[in-house]
């Protein structure tokens, strides 16, 4: 049990993604015919691409459309039959969720690691709840592991199980992997459809020249959902005096109580969120950053209602 609570918010277990199912009423992510969702507009856009599905034949009518005549039931039962279509409502979710050394960090309630495996958990289990078909990729590291969208729980529960195996897997001792976001933006733009919508979890510090273009290029036909994650440390630094950090042979040494640096390094995070907030624009994309500083479920709830009023 003490073992258990040491792990709390370091790592993460398949279980704690399951239970995450029960909180997804407390935050309805998509809407319904009856319910507009919080997320405003990600299922009313317009169509990209025909957008629509077979659904029945019918005796042909005056006024048809003599396109939509069906042939084969015409010819065999000698009376004109046409087509009927409706409006496609699912469309393929596919959740980008990044597991890498540099999210392995938290100074608050968790690990940016954690935040962003509970994130990604919370969207599938709202995407099944709402008959979308869910796949993703779990990058980050050397090996990426690729789920591909399908309506169906085992989709949603072999995507978690890949997560947690990335998550506990994570140490302090892994190889830095440069651009992992921009190969996995280029695997879907490789794989998806048009219409589709991408939900990408990453690190905030994780938006290079590249990785940029690869969101500008995918927005084209794609709808875009982006949580990029945050730790307060990132964006201030503590007055604690000399600081020394090693990474990979290397030593650096930060005096924290000098005024200059500590302002120098809060405006470099808040250039890292004026990027985020530009490219959210330049996409018609909706942007909701996460922090470990707070509940996921409260932070949401918090960004989402303003939206829907």
């Amino acid at each position: 049990m003490q073992a258990a609570r040491s792990l709390e918010g370091v790592r993460v277990s398949l279980a704690e993604l399951i239970e995450i199912r029960h909180r997804v009423r407390e935050l309805p992510l998509f809407s319904t015919p009856a319910k507009r969702s919080l997320l405003i507009g990600m299922h009313h856009s317009k169509l990209r691409g025909r957008g629509v599905d077979f659904d029945q034949v019918r005796v042909y009518q005056a006024g048809d459309d003599v396109r939509n005549i069906d042939w084969r039931v015409t010819a065999r039962t000698q009376e004109p039959h046409t087509k009927l279509f409706h409006e496609e409502r699912e469309r393929p979710i596919y959740i980008l969720v990044e597991q890498s050394r540099q999210l392995f960090f938290g100074s608050a309630r968790s690990f940016k690691s954690v935040l962003a495996a509970e994130a990604a958990a919370l969207i599938g289990w709202a995407a099944l709840e709402h008959n979308d078909r869910i796949g993703g990729l779990v990058f980050g590291t050397s090996e990426n592991h690729e789920i591909k969208p399908r309506r169906s729980k085992q989709s949603l529960l072999q995507l978690l199980n890949r997560l947690v195996r990335a998550n506990q897997g994570l140490n302090g001792q892994l190889p830095m992997e440069p651009d992992s976001l921009c190969l996995g933006l280029r695997r879907a733009r490789e794989i998806l459809r048009p219409g589709s919508l991408v939900v990408v979890i990453c690190d905030e510090r994780a938006l290079s020249d590249t990785a940029e273009q690869q969101l500008l290029l995918l927005g084209r036909h794609c709808e875009l959902l982006l949580l990029p994650l945050a730790d307060p440390l990132d964006h201030a630094l503590p007055a604690a005096g000399l600081l020394r950090f090693v990474q990979d042979g290397a030593q650096l040494e930060l005096d924290t109580h000098d005024s200059d640096l500590r302002q120098a390094y809060r405006e470099l995070g808040d250039r890292r969120q004026e990027r985020w907030q530009r490219l959210a624009l330049r996409l018609g994309a909706l942007l909701l950053p996460l922090s470990t500083q707070f509940d996921l479920i409260d932070q949401l709830r918090e960004q989402l209602q303003p939206r829907r009023a």
